[in-house]
């Protein structure tokens, strides 16, 4: 038996996990140049070597759950995590150009991937499931909630910086009466949305959030982003906050809805920079605090990224039963990199080892305090 054999069954082992095991989370192995790939390139030489099918397990989510609840991703030496970590500090990573290179690279991939997985809004972020108990009633109590939390009046004017698929601004528009404008960085999706929110008081721009002052400096009662911030970077954390500062009215709201993490970092994993998100990072405590300090009163502060696991999950479910008809579209090495991502995910969440926050902000606080809806 090979050291490097021998090195992930202990490892694995220490998380409860067998290789060739018969239990729905023990790993089985195709190619034994499997056990290699994982120890010498840590993270991304286990996505990869299942991307190339040199091992299934039948519970994917069960098993990184338990490898994070053991810590065992700190007990690998990573040099592909090492490096993103020396590129991160050297270069901006989310300057203006590279901020369009995640819609290219991601949300660029196709409606017809993103139509089938998710509820039929298009809403790509965390579902709310307190009172849900479906996927299309989880997003339409978040969206629910984020006007219950800005208080949205008609007439309102909002801006939403990430618009996605203009699920979020439409659904707004209709059943709140606000005038809307959305921002993404993806061609696709502000082709999609200006269809989708046709007849409605919505604009759509395709646009970095950097370009906003200028045209609408003080234009805006509320403002809010769901499931963009992950991509600002943490070299544009103050210059993000400073922006849609400048964006609100002086007695203006802003909810950010973004994933967090438990500790400050300036990178994202190896393998999900190489294939699902890359120049992305997910956002501290510390970092958010910092960043917002001076700038704006932190009037609220919710964590429910709990209800992430239960989304991811619904996610999965659609993608295996009804993206069939996508397989002349997506090859099966595809298929196995977004199973891995959703379902990698699902476990980071379950583990809490990744947060889902809302934050509500104000520039000069709310007058007797701000009574922060559930």
């Amino acid at each position: 038996m090979s050291w490097f054999r021998k090195r992930v069954i202990e490892l694995l082992g220490r998380a409860d996990i067998r290789v060739d095991g018969e239990r729905p989370w023990d790993i089985r192995v195709h190619d034994a140049r499997f056990f290699r790939r994982a120890v010498v390139q840590g993270s991304l030489g286990l996505g990869e070597s299942y991307m190339d099918g040199w091992w299934d397990c039948e519970r994917l989510d069960d098993m990184f759950f338990r490898l994070l609840q053991a810590d065992i991703d700190k007990s690998v030496s990573d040099w592909h995590r090492a490096a993103l970590s020396l590129r991160t500090r050297l270069f901006n990573l989310q300057s203006r150009t590279g901020a369009f290179q995640i819609g290219r690279r991601h949300y660029d991939l196709g409606e017809e991937l993103f139509e089938c997985m998710l509820d039929p809004q298009m809403i790509y972020s965390c579902g709310y499931w307190k009172d849900a108990d479906n996927l299309a009633g989880a997003q339409r109590a978040k969206l629910n909630l984020v006007a219950r939390k800005l208080g949205l009046k008609a007439g309102m004017r909002v801006l939403d910086v990430g618009c996605g698929w203009g699920g979020a601004v439409k659904y707004l528009a209709e059943n709140h009466g606000v005038e809307a404008v959305g921002i993404t960085v993806s061609e696709h999706q502000a082709q999609f949305a200006r269809a989708n929110a046709a007849e409605l008081p919505v604009d759509i721009r395709l646009e970095d959030y950097r370009d906003l002052p200028e045209k609408f400096s003080g234009h805006f009662d509320r403002v809010f982003s769901i499931g963009m911030f992950e991509h600002v970077g943490f070299r544009n954390y103050r210059r993000y906050f400073d922006v849609l500062r400048k964006c609100l009215k002086p007695d203006g709201l802003f909810l950010l809805h973004s994933i967090g993490r438990n500790t400050s970092a300036t990178h994202t994993n190896p393998w999900i920079a190489r294939y699902i998100f890359p120049r992305s990072n997910l956002p501290s405590v510390r970092q958010i605090g910092a960043a917002c300090e001076q700038l704006f009163v932190m009037e609220d502060w919710h964590n429910f990224g709990a209800d992430y696991d239960r989304t991811l999950l619904a996610w999965h479910e659609n993608f295996e039963t009804r993206c069939q008809n996508l397989l002349s579209k997506y090859d099966e090495r595809f298929r196995r990199m977004w199973r891995l991502y959703l379902l990698m995910s699902a476990a980071g969440f379950r583990a809490r080892r990744m947060q889902l926050w809302q934050l509500v902000l104000s520039p000069r606080g709310v007058a007797g305090g701000y009574n922060a809806p559930r």
